[in-house]
């Protein structure tokens, strides 16, 4: 378990430059075997750009490459009306994990 969130990119209110290899770097470092990436999307909305779903899919190959299972992208937003706030990329069965 990691004691604290690790920032690997920062991006504008829409877009965010994710490196695979960025993200792996704390869970290497920290000889993780799985980990959950969680960014935010500014705009308060959700929903996985067909970006973020490119990216995941990097991130899962690369990772399982390394020996670190992804076990879900979270992306996290603002809850409006019955909408919680997040998306969870495994839930919505946009990539597989295993």
């Amino acid at each position: 378990l990691m004691e604290q969130p690790f920032e690997v990119s920062k991006g504008t209110a829409d877009s965010s430059l994710a490196n695979p290899r960025e993200v792996l770097m704390p869970a290497i470092r920290h000889n993780a075997v799985s980990m959950i990436i969680a960014p935010n999307h500014p705009s308060g909305d959700p929903t996985p750009s067909s970006a973020d779903v490119r990216v995941t899919r990097q991130i899962a190959e690369a990772a399982k490459l390394m020996g670190i299972r992804l076990l879900d992208h979270v992306i996290l937003g603002q809850p409006r009306g019955s909408q919680p706030g997040y998306i969870s990329l495994r839930q919505q069965g946009l990539v597989v994990f295993d």
